[in-house]
């Protein structure tokens, strides 16, 4: 059974919001190693539509990069009831987003790997289909914001892992208790 490992970027004051305004100044090595890390057993992406949309604006056009080139190779599945078709070598997860993806997840293969997150994971959390969080807490105050994951009952995690950058990011790795 695949693995669903969410990757989420988050600011002090639990912002997700506009990541891209936030987060460039930590863009180091060792944020590029650990994405890596990340990717590396994934053989397949799963996106909500707003991170879908923003991503297949912004990753095409980019190339000449292990991960850039893994990215734009690997198969996306978008969870969208508005979506009707998709590019940038994505399908849309067809009927109930839940039964999708817990379908995608008895698939051979490796990791699905989420980025981004908000309404689907109230969805993905209700049904227990995440495996395992990646949350990446970034020394700033955005001051306002999508919060993370919003409108959730209280959920207890069991922290597994922690990494440190010297930029000042800790991500912390957990799971379901």
């Amino acid at each position: 059974m695949r693995k669903l490992v969410e990757s989420t970027f988050v600011t002090l004051d639990g912002s997700i919001g506009e990541p891209q305004t936030w987060s460039p100044p930590y863009w180091d090595e060792e944020h590029m190693a650990y994405a890596a890390k990340l990717l590396e057993p994934a053989d397949a992406l799963l996106l909500g539509r707003v991170t879908y949309e923003g991503f297949a604006e912004a990753w095409p056009q980019r190339s000449g990069d292990p991960f850039t080139d893994k990215m734009n190779a690997m198969p996306k599945h978008v969870a969208s009831r508005t979506l009707t078709d998709a590019t940038w070598n994505a399908s849309i997860v067809e009927g109930d987003a839940a039964e999708g993806v817990a379908a995608l997840k008895t698939q051979d293969g490796g990791d699905l790997l989420k980025y981004g997150t908000g309404e689907l994971d109230r969805t993905l959390m209700e049904h227990g289909l995440v495996d395992q969080f990646h949350f990446w807490v970034f020394p700033v105050l955005a001051g306002g914001g999508q919060r993370l994951i919003e409108g959730i009952d209280t959920t207890h995690l069991k922290l597994v892992d922690t990494s440190v950058f010297s930029s000042g990011i800790v991500v912390h790795v957990l799971e379901p208790k």
